[in-house]
């Protein structure tokens, strides 16, 4: 007999399902529950979709073959849900949380109670990664878990640091596992699934799309006490990041840069907006001190 974790996951992973159809789900008393007991024209009408749209779902629900690729992928990644006690506090409260997390890796790490996202450019200067070597580390040592997206650059680094500073990682990728982007760093992505953690909102078969890195940076910021912006420039996915950060609450910081930089002028934009300028580890640790 399928659980309410099971109809989650299965819904989920159907490509005719949004968000926005997962949200309506839960919203509807007992629909998720009941979800193999009523008709398609019923399921139609409780989430306000087309009657074709409804058939596609039951169809997809009902597909041996689908049971039986979900079972073999239930077997090497871990599936948190909503409804599980390992999934993360943070996100709960972000204006559009993920429904279902894919991971390789602990998912005790994503309970882990002092994390801090760090984000910045693919094509990082000269400059970026002495001053993350200054910042990061005392970070590290103090209790924090980088949370990035394994994206090259800024993102791969930080991990690395995290690493190599016997820290705690965490990376939220924009794909499936089956489908890892980028794969400049296979060694990187494979030491984190079994040492730390990998998580996707995407099921495993999924491919990368432009859409799902914007996406998945609310899961970066939302996973965090704060976010971290190393290098940006001023139209970038890290600045989207800080957007999301901020209409989640949290605290945004940024390094500022040499002047004249690109990479640095987007975080000069937002120190101008309002986020924390640091120069050191400890403009952080103090203001985290305070806020507790």
């Amino acid at each position: 007999m399928k659980t309410l974790k099971d109809n989650l996951i299965i819904l989920h992973e159907c490509p005719d399902v949004s968000r926005s159809i997962l949200r309506k789900v839960l919203k509807t008393e007992h629909l998720l529950a009941s979800i193999y007991k009523i008709s398609t024209a019923e399921f139609a009408d409780a989430v306000q979709i087309p009657y074709s749209k409804s058939t596609k779902i039951y169809h997809f629900m009902t597909n041996t073959n689908i049971m039986k690729k979900l079972d073999k992928n239930r077997k090497k990644y871990h599936y948190i849900t909503w409804f599980d006690k390992e999934y993360p506090t943070s996100l709960r409260t972000i204006p559009d949380p993920p429904l279902v997390l894919y991971a390789s890796g602990n998912p005790s790490l994503l309970l882990h109670p002092l994390n801090i996202s760090i984000v910045g450019t693919r094509t990082p200067s000269n400059y970026a990664f002495p001053a993350m070597n200054k910042i990061l580390p005392p970070l590290v040592k103090a209790g924090f878990s980088i949370v990035s997206g394994m994206a090259m650059g800024i993102d791969q680094y930080a991990h690395q640091i995290a690493l190599s500073n016997q820290g705690k990682t965490i990376a939220v990728i924009g794909s499936g596992f089956n489908h890892l982007y980028p794969k400049n760093n296979l060694n990187l992505f494979e030491h984190l699934t079994k040492h730390q953690i990998v998580v996707s909102e995407y099921p495993p078969d999924t491919p990368p799309r432009k859409y799902h890195f914007p996406e998945r940076n609310r899961i970066i910021s939302g996973l965090s006490e704060a976010t971290l912006v190393v290098e940006a420039r001023l139209r970038s996915g890290s600045l989207i990041t800080v957007d999301q950060a901020l209409e989640q609450g949290r605290d945004v910081y940024a390094f500022p840069g040499p002047i004249g930089s690109l990479t640095s002028e987007g975080c000069h934009h937002i120190i101008q907006q309002g986020a924390k300028l640091v120069q050191s580890y400890e403009d952080i640790i103090s203001a985290y001190c305070v806020k507790n």
